[in-house]
């Protein structure tokens, strides 16, 4: 399954946050931050993470449907999808 980077642009964007959002978590533990807020940081970052990875699989599946020919089993989609659980 290949990746189209126009489809990919909002997942990008949302990784770019993430990653932006772990650094802050990073910043907040060295500054002795409220364990609470430190807490909720890296809530939201997980979240980031696990919607992106669900866009892609998402975009995955759609490939699949338009694209019945593609080589993408569907055991192995679903592997995919359970590592995000």
């Amino acid at each position: 399954m290949e990746l189209n980077p126009d489809d990919m642009t909002p997942v990008i964007h949302r990784l770019k946050r993430a990653q932006g959002q772990l650094a802050a978590v990073t910043r907040m533990i060295e500054e002795g931050k409220d364990c609470k807020a430190v807490v909720t940081q890296l809530s939201a970052v997980s979240k980031a993470l696990d919607r992106a990875g669900f866009a892609i699989i998402a975009s995955g599946m759609e490939q699949c449907m338009t694209s019945p020919d593609q080589d993408l089993d569907r055991k192995e989609l679903e592997k995919l999808f359970l590592t995000l659980a």
